[in-house]
């Protein structure tokens, strides 16, 4: 763009997730997951590959198992036309938010990002403690799980939430998540029957932890005017912002998330109709409602959200896809998608859609 140009107006135009499963068959580099959902995002916008000027993709080595696996998942665009494609190693989230640049700075009309994890080809819960802190935390090889348990029993022993709070987020997930054909899981439970359940991680239980999911989500996006030429309700983007707390699990206090209340107060979070959050964990949701400040009239994660499906590096993305769909469908007229990385709420993303 010019000096001085003024920045396009960027909306969400398209969102597929492929079907959320526990373990799927073939290898790990996406391309099996990811081919049958391009087709379906680009007949849903009318588009071709051809006029995708901007392709980012969020996956992760250490999940696949080899170096450079998403170059593999590059095949499912096609080796011809030559595109101009990028990656990021975190969720696919962050490889939207730079294709929103990419169209903001005139570099692309049309962009498409995308994420995929097999999470079932290894052991999810020790691969994550590799993104802790390389000299104190990550030698000690605490998994996921255990992280999110202690983060929990503060929060607990605090009076911030009890257990049952925790089991009411589950059970709202999984009812929601029965209109999402795409769910892994969903279901009529009641609170009863998930606190007679064991501690899966005290004092978390498997209703409490989001499922090992695999699974791909893809989202396209349009600047200004052929945005409206391909769909007929644009999700608009009126606010895109991401902000990082420290990785030292020490050096801040779990029980709150100062990334996610700054990113949505940056973003412009207040007067949302809807908000998709991921939230791998029950008593994260708690947390992201209260740094969020979304009130109790606030619709939240109307597809089922991370604990009916939390494919790695896809679900964060899945969520700003889902409520955009609410936007594109009339169902909200102003939604927030939220996305997380790193341990107990470290990294927080949040995006805000609005229609125009």
């Amino acid at each position: 763009m010019t000096s001085g140009a003024q920045m396009p107006d960027v909306a969400v135009v398209g969102f597929v997730e492929a079907p959320n499963v526990r373990r799927t068959d073939g290898t790990t580099n996406g391309v099996e997951m990811l081919v049958p959902i391009f087709a379906e995002v680009l007949e849903q916008t009318g588009l071709s590959r051809r006029d995708i000027g901007f392709w980012c993709s969020g996956s992760s080595d250490y999940l696949a198992g080899r170096a450079f696996s998403f170059v593999s998942a590059v095949d499912a665009i096609g080796a011809f036309p030559p595109v101009m494609e990028s990656h990021v190693e975190m969720d696919a989230a962050w490889a939207l938010y730079e294709a929103w640049i990419k169209v903001l700075t005139g570099e692309a009309d049309v962009a498409l990002a995308y994420g995929f994890g097999k999470s079932s080809a290894g052991d999810l819960r020790r691969v994550l403690a590799l993104q802790l802190d390389p000299y104190v935390a990550a030698p000690l090889w605490p998994d996921s799980v255990g992280i999110a348990a202690l983060q929990c029993r503060l929060g607990l022993d605090a009076g911030f939430w009890g257990e049952r709070d925790m089991a009411e987020v589950a059970v709202r997930a999984r009812a929601a998540a029965m209109a999402n054909s795409r769910a892994q899981l969903a279901g009529t439970v009641t609170a009863d029957e998930l606190l007679s359940a064991p501690y899966l991680a005290d004092p978390l239980r498997a209703h409490d932890c989001a499922p090992v999911t695999d699974g791909a989500a893809v989202v396209v996006i349009a600047a200004a005017d052929r945005a409206r030429e391909l769909c007929d309700r644009p999700a608009w983007i009126s606010g895109f912002e991401h902000r990082i707390d420290s990785g030292q699990l020490g050096a801040r206090n779990l029980c709150a998330a100062p990334s996610a209340n700054a990113a949505g107060s940056a973003a412009g979070a207040d007067g949302v109709d809807a908000a998709e959050l991921h939230a791998p964990f029950t008593h994260q949701e708690i947390i992201l409602r209260s740094a969020l400040g979304l009130p109790g009239s606030v619709r939240v994660n109307a597809s089922g959200g991370a604990l009916a499906a939390n494919p790695m590096f896809a679900a964060g993305l899945a969520r700003i896809g889902h409520a955009a769909r609410q936007v594109m469908s009339g169902a909200a007229d102003r939604a927030l998608g939220h996305a997380t990385s790193g341990p107990a709420l470290q990294q927080n993303l949040v995006c805000v859609m609005e229609a125009g």
